[in-house]
């Protein structure tokens, strides 16, 4: 069943088939504001977000949001306060988190999926609960709770 959505940007309705919940036009849109401050920094390395946002007519907000995804990095700014880290605070040149953040949270990542994978595998000294389980159910059958 298909996943219907309004579009956050301009609320038209799209089919969602994941990442960020806007439609295809405005990713489209989107793109190519994203080329035009590529191609700008090209051809002014090191221009500060303001100048480029004012030369391109595109909002501090959106080129903030490039750097968040990783798709633009902050040079030659030592202590910059455009980025910080959304763990711990320090101030970074882009992504989300700093390099000791995403180490660790790859690490607890890493370490849940193997307690669930050993879980999943039976190598636990746990005891699952008498009756309790999953089985298939035919989507295309009716429920019914006397069976």
């Amino acid at each position: 069943m298909p996943d219907v959505r309004n579009c956050k940007r301009c609320g038209r309705i799209f089919n969602y088939i994941g990442g960020r919940p806007i439609c295809h036009d405005c990713k489209k849109q989107d793109e190519e504001e994203f080329k035009k401050v590529k191609e700008y920094l090209y051809e002014h390395p090191k221009a500060s977000i303001l100048e480029v946002s004012n030369v391109l007519e595109i909002s501090v907000q959106k080129i903030k949001s490039y750097l968040r995804e990783g798709r633009l990095e902050i040079v030659g700014n030592d202590g910059n306060l455009i980025l910080e880290c959304e763990k711990c605070g320090r101030s970074i040149t882009t992504g989300r988190f700093c390099n000791e953040c995403s180490r660790e949270l790859s690490e607890g990542f890493k370490s849940s999926a193997e307690e669930i994978s050993k879980s999943a595998s039976g190598d636990t000294d746990k005891k699952k609960p008498a009756g309790m389980g999953m089985k298939y159910l035919n989507k295309y059958e009716k429920w019914n709770p006397e069976k």
